[in-house]
């Protein structure tokens, strides 16, 4: 085996007799995001070059890889032969685009987020919530009276019905996003009736998506009471979005800094574009299914250990680490074992996400108020070993630092997703109202590479 096919068995943790010409990117379960930009570094170590981002797109076969070591660095397409004219497969659906959206622009090269057309950074140290959330809902940043009229729709709509309350006290065992999602689901038969048959309308879709944004964080909150043997607040008429989720939350007035906190948080979790629960929630409402049956779909898929639910796993990467002297230790251990460093790597960004500075800021000022830094020191240090892995996009994302402002706040780890999901119900209610506005059923397409023709055993005409 030539050095170059042992560098990618050793990098990969697998064994040398699966290294094939026909291996590819993501073909593996060993050879993912993490896996790819390892073995860049490793090429790099080997072979004394930099792998800059064309190169790592390029890179993605073994046949690539061993081109581009025998001498020729800049690898180019495949020769037109028969084997190149197969059906050509984007596992997960990469780089694909299945639509036209005018809610949430990223450009993951330049680190870039924006919210129909407005920065993420002025909206996360100027806006409030509720104008994050009009914005995505409507369209436009609204006036004052545009804001005062849809802070006055949210408030409408935080009491939850009793019967549903009941189930989130009935619930008080389980994981909070297990009840939540339960109890969205449940939120769907107390809305208005619709004659059988008949279809949701895009004035019903929006109302229903409104009344999302404004229980789902009173069930979050009222879930939370309940297991810590309270009944929940009923928080003051006048207090904001983020106000009122603290108060139900925590069962007493947030300090201010907590109310910026939960603010920032609630915008910069607000949308992402297609990710995996907003595709999910468009493929239901694209089905016709109802707003509240696509949140709660999304909600399903958004709980999924690599999608929001990392979130909850990043913040055990303060306890596994321990102290900040053991930083560079830890993240050497981890890569040698090809495992992942919580909290790093994006999908799409290929440098920093432009999420972190906000929540970085508030976990800053969180933990100055309290007088202790010893998580945020861990993190950063951590962030640092990590440095040079960042030029191949696993840098800080948005997941680093929530977790440890949860625990700021005193509250437990596994509320992590729950709360991500406050924030993006917003988005997802955006993200179904376009669908539904110009929809066309989500339906793409597998490439078939099993057994064909196969005779079943017995039927006429099977072999004896």
């Amino acid at each position: 085996m030539s050095s170059v096919d042992q560098l990618i068995a050793r990098t990969l943790g697998i064994d040398e007799g699966r290294v094939t010409e026909d291996l590819e990117y993501q073909s593996i379960r060993e050879w993912d995001s993490l896996g790819h930009v390892s073995l860049m570094v490793a090429l790099e170590g080997a072979y004394g070059v930099t792998v800059d981002d064309e190169l790592t797109l390029a890179l993605r076969t073994v046949g690539a890889i061993r081109e581009f070591a025998g001498g020729d660095r800049s690898p180019g397409p495949a020769p037109a032969d028969a084997e190149s004219a197969r059906t050509i497969v984007h596992r997960g659906l990469e780089g694909i685009r299945f639509d036209h959206t005018t809610v949430t622009r990223i450009d993951g090269a330049e680190g870039v987020l924006e919210y129909r057309g407005y920065s993420i950074h002025d909206l996360a140290e100027h806006a409030c919530f509720e104008e994050v959330a009009h914005l995505l809902v409507n369209g436009e940043l609204p006036d004052a009276a545009a804001l005062e009229a849809f802070g006055k729709e949210l408030r409408a709509h935080r009491e939850l019905p009793a019967p549903v309350l009941e189930l989130a006290r009935s619930l008080a065992h389980a994981h909070p996003v297990e009840a939540l999602r339960t109890c969205v689901s449940a939120l769907g038969a107390f809305g208005p009736a619709r004659a059988r048959g008949t279809d949701e309308s895009q004035e019903e879709a929006r109302a229903a998506g409104v009344a999302l944004i404004a229980r789902i964080p009173m069930l979050v909150a009222a879930h939370h009471a309940f297991r810590s043997g309270r009944e929940p607040l009923v928080p003051a008429e006048d207090s904001s979005y983020a106000e009122a989720f603290l108060t139900v939350l925590l069962g007493e007035r947030p300090t201010p800094a907590a109310v910026r906190f939960i603010n920032k948080g609630f915008i910069v979790h607000a949308d992402h574009s297609s990710n995996a629960s907003a595709f999910t929630a468009r493929v239901a409402i694209g089905c016709r299914a109802g707003m509240t049956a696509a949140l709660t779909a999304a909600i399903a898929a958004f709980a999924g250990s690599v999608h929001g639910g990392a979130a909850e796993r990043v913040v055990g990467l303060i306890d596994a680490v321990g102290s900040a002297d053991r930083a560079e230790e830890y993240v050497a251990a981890l890569q040698a074992r090809n495992e992942p460093v919580m909290g790093f790597g994006h999908r799409v960004y290929r440098t920093e996400d432009p999420r972190v500075r906000h929540l970085r800021s508030t976990v800053v000022e969180l933990s100055q108020e309290r007088g202790d830094t010893a998580g945020l020191d861990i993190l950063d240090a951590v962030a640092a070993a990590m440095r040079p892995y960042g030029r191949h996009g696993v840098a800080p994302n948005v997941d680093l630092y929530a977790g440890l402002a949860y625990r700021l706040l005193g509250l437990p780890d596994d509320l992590s997703v729950a709360m991500f999901v406050v924030g993006r119900t917003a988005g997802w209610v955006a993200q179904a109202l376009e669908q539904q506005a110009n929809n066309v059923l989500i339906r793409p397409l597998l490439d078939y590479v099993g057994p064909r023709s196969r005779p079943y055993p017995g039927a006429a005409g099977a072999g004896a």
